[in-house]
């Protein structure tokens, strides 16, 4: 059975696993292995889960979102690897042992902000399928 399914849009292929297993040094982040499991099934994608748009980010673009959102600067701690294609960015939070997954605004960003929504990239998509937009 699928764990990831878009109500409508595409995920992409996998991510080639050599480039996945490296991640981490190559970020100097110690990403979740649910997310990493996530990239080598399905290099990013974009589309809906339930009523939210949702836009993953292929893993050679990581460290460049990252750094183009300045989040290191604005919210340190979080780690992002998604949006909704406007104004919210989805990460973890990398300073918390388990990483759970935040909400958070991408203009006005402040750590304060992140809203947690799941604990892993599965049950990201369950919380997405079941919560109501807006």
């Amino acid at each position: 059975m699928e764990l990831y399914n878009f109500t409508e849009g595409q995920l992409n292929g996998p991510a080639e696993a050599a480039f996945v297993d490296g991640l981490n040094a190559a970020l100097g982040v110690a990403l979740p292995p649910s997310y990493l499991d996530f990239l080598k099934a399905h290099d990013g994608g974009d589309g809906f889960i339930g009523d939210h748009y949702i836009v993953f980010w292929q893993a050679q673009e990581l460290a460049d979102f990252n750094r183009e959102y300045e989040v290191g600067t604005y919210a340190p701690g979080i780690f992002l690897f998604a949006c909704d294609g406007g104004g919210e960015g989805y990460g973890f939070d990398i300073d918390e042992a388990s990483m759970p997954i935040v909400r958070i605004p991408l203009i006005g960003m402040e750590r304060q902000y992140a809203e947690p929504v799941a604990q892993n990239v599965p049950e990201l998509f369950v919380r997405l399928a079941l919560e109501p937009a807006g």
